[in-house]
């Protein structure tokens, strides 16, 4: 049995938006523009940063245009105060990969 295990990459990528309710899952996130580019996939992509100063982990979703969703937690949500139709600031730190 092989064992998995992560191998992470720094980057540094800011992303400003506001939290939209995504229409096909109905979950609260901020669209990424032109991530399938900077990816390099259209496929998820984990990563860790901040939003608003504070630490998060997610998994970003593709929204089938070359745009990924970077979904936001209700935990996350209460901590910062912010809901739907909020302005956050983040900033992608680690994309995290699988590796054998």
């Amino acid at each position: 049995m092989s064992e998995t295990s992560h191998d992470e990459e720094s980057i540094d990528i800011p992303v400003q938006g506001f939290i939209i309710k995504d229409p096909t899952s109905g979950w609260l996130c901020v669209e990424m523009q032109k991530s399938g580019e900077i990816f390099g996939t259209r496929m998820p992509v984990k990563i860790t940063g901040m939003v608003d100063g504070l630490p998060f982990d997610a998994t970003l979703l593709p929204s089938g245009n070359g745009h990924h969703m970077i979904p936001l937690r209700a935990a996350l949500r209460k901590q910062l105060k912010k809901d739907q139709g909020d302005e956050v600031t983040i900033r992608l730190l680690k994309r995290i990969r699988k590796t054998k």
